[in-house]
């Protein structure tokens, strides 16, 4: 009995520990970040390389609401000044499911010129988005439009990777599921940390496509 009592206390004590450490990144992720995330005013003085939208989920050829608001406040930007390229970055891992090409076509549809979207068609996470934004579009210096509880998590890597850059969130409303999202978010802040430390390459990389360029360039299809 005696055994069986200090066993419960030594895993008790490992999941409070475990769960200070879980906490305590996730604290500092946040913290580190908070003063990056601006408005879109304060946005327009950046001069940055290129608004990078970072993908969710497609309906079919439609974006999600989570994914329309992101491409909403990345097309407000482009207009104001913010930068004349935009980054949209998502899965386009299988043939059935392809984001990016829904974002440029739903920018399109909004009136920015082709020439000034990219896709990258390997942000098959967040880290493989801003990883590739470095070292395939030559980004140095970015603004990141997503929703805010993602944001700390996409500025954190930004600046573990040496990329300078801005949040703007995007939610301008409330979207089902939220609290799950939060909750799955502090355990992606960790992983991230934790990838962070090691910096591994992404997925795929591929040859260098300017952001300075044409857009046109990554296109792999007629919109």
């Amino acid at each position: 009995m005696k055994k069986l009592h200090k066993i419960v206390i030594i895993m008790v004590a490992i999941i409070i520990i475990f769960l200070i450490v879980l906490f305590s990144i996730n604290l500092f992720v946040v913290s580190k970040t908070k003063s990056k995330i601006i408005t879109s005013e304060e946005a327009k003085n950046k001069n940055a390389d290129c608004i990078l939208i970072l993908g969710a989920g497609v309906w079919g050829d439609k974006p999600s609401p989570m994914l329309e608001d992101r491409l909403l406040e990345g097309i407000n930007l482009y207009n104001i000044g913010a930068s004349n390229k935009i980054l949209m970055s998502g899965d386009h891992s299988k043939a059935n499911y392809d984001e990016v090409n829904v974002m440029k076509k739903f920018a399109m549809d909004k009136g920015i010129n082709s020439e000034d979207i990219f896709m990258d068609h390997a942000g098959l996470s967040t880290y493989d988005s801003l990883y590739r934004a470095k070292e395939i579009f030559e980004a140095k210096k970015i603004i990141i439009v997503t929703q805010e509880y993602h944001l700390y998590r996409a500025l954190y890597i930004a600046d573990s990777l040496g990329i300078e850059s801005y949040g703007v969130k995007a939610n301008p409303r409330e979207y089902a599921g939220q609290l799950v999202r939060n909750a799955r978010e502090i355990i992606a802040r960790n992983k991230d940390f934790l990838i962070c430390l090691f910096k591994p390459k992404p997925t795929f990389l591929g040859d260098k496509i300017p952001i300075t360029g044409n857009g046109n360039l990554t296109n792999d299809k007629e919109l």
